[in-house]
């Protein structure tokens, strides 16, 4: 594998777990926090439907290449360290979800075209879903 290749596959790897979690993050505070059944639902669905998009052996691939000890972007900055409540970290992960839906759409025009345009539609159905949070938190 060439050093292009695996540098290609750490920006997937990193950017599909970063989805990933963030997606659960918010999903969990759907369900726990604000016991939001319908928008917990919605979140699932962007988290599994993403799980479905990357196939297995990809993302092995990818994790064969993960070097978390020397990642230079593993050091937590101020901003990431300043929550200020759950609405803080609700914000935080629906962004972080989002951008990493972003990076993966580009990287898979690249590895696998064909799902290129169906995550570009997950990041769309984030989009709804936030401007949802933000209609619904602008009536209280």
């Amino acid at each position: 594998m060439s050093n292009e290749s695996k540098k290609f596959l750490r920006i997937i790897d990193a950017n599909y777990n970063r989805a990933k979690e963030g997606l659960r993050v918010t999903e969990d505070i759907f369900r726990f926090v604000e016991e939001n059944d319908n928008l917990r639902k919605k979140t699932r669905f962007i988290r599994h439907r993403l799980t479905g998009l990357i196939p297995a052996v990809l993302i092995d691939n990818a994790v064969k290449t993960r070097d978390s000890a020397k990642d230079i972007g593993r050091k937590v900055d101020r901003l990431e360290a300043g929550r200020n409540g759950i609405g803080d970290i609700l914000r935080a992960n629906l962004q972080r979800a989002k951008e990493s839906l972003r990076v993966l759409e580009e990287c898979l025009k690249v590895a696998l075209p064909k799902n290129s345009a169906a995550v570009k539609s997950l990041r769309y159905k984030l989009y709804d879903l936030e401007k949802d949070i933000v209609a619904r938190d602008n009536q209280c």
